[in-house]
């Protein structure tokens, strides 16, 4: 690799590794009443949903392989589930933790997220975050879902590479805040359908019979997780 290119590489991680400013806290509040608009009215959370199920599903994916099972396939679908599906023992620790990473997968990223911000990691976080949707698409199985990964990976890269850093700035706080209120929603919904006799194949239900703990305790473990990365997270976003 000749000079020139090494340059330009240091040049590139300077970049992306280097800290942004602060936006102004009226970004912060906006962003946060945009994230609120579209997860609390029913019909825009029809559609925004989709990107909590990319991340729910990516859990999935992401912790099948950390925990050595065989990762083959990645569907989602027009009304808002998703499958993700693996190889490996059907019992076990890795099965358990891959169970129950979906619930807790966007809370927890919009936690990280909201660390990164907090440190000033803008462009850190746009770029990561562009890798594991990226990444995400190559396991996909099915039309609309690569669709929808293709949207929602093309926004971030055309913000990552072409924004401007207010509006990259913005975009970043908008997704956390996102993460972190709609993380939230999934698991209240999924335990009204069970209370109505519906979902019975549920991830806490897999739990459930896995570890033999009744699913109304791994339903508090995902309440748990989401309020607790909105609080926490919450506190770094609007710490200026």
């Amino acid at each position: 690799m000749d000079v020139t290119a090494t340059a330009s590489l240091a040049s590139l991680w300077d970049e992306v590794s280097g800290t942004q400013p602060d936006p102004d806290l009226w970004v912060v509040i906006a962003t946060l009443g945009a994230a609120l608009a579209v997860v609390i009215p029913h019909g825009l959370w029809r559609i925004s949903r989709n990107a909590i199920t990319i991340a729910h599903e990516g859990g999935h994916g992401l912790v099948a392989l950390l925990t050595g099972r065989t990762l083959t396939g990645i569907r989602l679908h027009s009304d808002t589930s998703g499958l993700t599906v693996s190889r490996g023992k059907p019992h076990g620790i890795g099965m358990i933790l891959t169970a129950a990473a979906g619930y807790t997968a966007p809370p927890l990223l919009g936690l990280g997220g909201a660390a990164l911000l907090g440190a000033g990691r803008i462009t850190l976080l746009l770029w990561l975050a562009t890798a594991l949707l990226l990444a995400m698409l190559v396991m996909i199985r099915n039309a609309y879902g690569a669709l929808t990964m293709l949207v929602t990976g093309g926004l971030f890269v055309l913000v990552s590479w072409l924004a401007g850093p207010q509006v990259q700035a913005a975009f970043a706080y908008a997704v956390v805040w996102f993460l972190l209120i709609g993380g939230v929603r999934p698991a209240f919904e999924l335990q009204a359908k069970r209370a109505r006799g519906g979902a019975g194949d549920s991830d806490a239900d897999q739990l459930s019979r896995l570890t033999h703990v009744p699913a109304g305790l791994w339903f508090f473990l995902f309440h748990a997780v989401s309020l607790c990365s909105l609080i926490g997270g919450g506190r770094w976003l609007l710490e200026m």
